[in-house]
């Protein structure tokens, strides 16, 4: 028994090296956790066969001009969100798909060529029992689940890993016009969407470039705030059991102020100013469902200009950046 704790506790560490620098090497990972490279290698390998963690190079879609994020809630009819929720994570352009409990019943995220696109959303085929649908078009992100730091970790690992001033790339660059990326630029990104810790001779082979082409493109791309790396494992892998997403509405005098306010506490995941009912939508994680009531109160409460707020639990979560959760992908793969 004992050895099964510290080897939990070995992957949840080894994971949360990997949140903070996708690519970082083995050597730094097992410095920082307190092992040997060889174990790192050992526990990587198993966390990443089993479907607990996986590294991925994701493009920023607003950055490179590739397409705007929506976000939807809605509401089913009764017995039916799993299979709605289902038919909406197999889309193609559904970034993240979760099954609600509260006053909606599942929320997704998009990725669509514009927002005239968003019209269309009303029409998903396969999603029968959709009773009422709710769009909120995203103008700003605080901060992503690119970001999120666990905890697990303290901060010397944190500023030596991603780096002691490191800023959400949204924070860097949201204001700034688009990117053009070339034919070479996409496929590179492509491949360390299958696997971000490919290495740079496996990409040059796939892309058909030399590999230190391959090398500046990536430099160039992660600098410009185009491509970042995001270690995808489960809140439960950190010890978060309870997940939700909350709808703020707040003064947009003080939006602005609200966001940043609540993208410092360590639990907010994701965080977007967005058009529509609520104008700041989040995704937060917290250890037990016990400390739902004092984030209400002292976290949610204390925000400026705060309106209305509404929580809304996620009880199953099918996609997250693009990929199918652990639990999902059988199901989604037969959808």
């Amino acid at each position: 028994m004992q050895d099964d704790v510290r080897g939990a506790d070995l992957d949840r560490r080894i994971a949360a090296a990997l949140q903070l620098d996708g690519r970082a090497s083995w050597g730094a990972i097992a410095r920082h956790v307190g092992t040997s490279e060889s174990t790192v290698l050992r526990r990587v390998g198993q966390l990443t066969d089993s479907g607990q963690v996986r590294v991925i190079g994701v493009l920023d879609v607003l950055r490179c001009g590739l397409g705007v994020p929506v976000v939807m809630r809605f509401k089913c009819a009764p017995g039916t969100s799993g299979e709605v929720a289902r038919a909406i994570a197999a889309r193609p352009d559904t970034r993240y798909a979760s099954v609600l409990a509260g006053s909606a019943d599942c929320v997704a995220e998009f990725v669509l060529p514009s927002y005239q696109d968003a019209a269309r959303l009303d029409e998903l085929p396969g999603a029968k029992g959709l009773t009422e649908s709710e769009t909120f078009a995203v103008m700003r992100t605080f901060i992503s689940n690119h970001d999120w730091d666990s905890g697990e970790l303290d901060t010397s690992a944190a500023a030596d890993l991603r780096g002691a001033d490191a800023r959400p790339f949204e924070e860097q660059h949201w204001e700034s016009p688009p990117e053009k990326l070339d034919e070479l630029d996409l496929a590179i990104s492509a491949a360390l969407g299958e696997d971000g810790r490919m290495s740079f001779k496996e990409v040059s082979r796939q892309v058909g470039s030399s590999e230190s082409t391959v090398a500046r493109r990536v430099d160039s791309l992660v600098r410009r705030g185009c491509l970042r790396f995001r270690t995808l494992a489960e809140p439960a892998l950190f010890g978060y059991s309870l997940e939700f997403m909350l709808w703020l509405s707040v003064l947009p005098s003080e939006l602005d102020s609200a966001g940043q306010q609540l993208a410092r506490h360590p639990g907010t995941k994701y965080l977007s100013a967005t058009t529509g009912r609520f104008n700041l939508v989040g995704q937060i994680v917290l250890r037990h469902y016990g400390e739902l009531y004092r984030h209400t109160t002292d976290v949610v409460g204390t925000l400026p200009g705060l309106r209305e707020a509404d929580v809304t639990l996620q009880v199953d979560t099918l996609k997250r950046a693009w990929v199918p959760t652990p639990a999902a992908r059988t199901e989604l793969e037969d959808a």
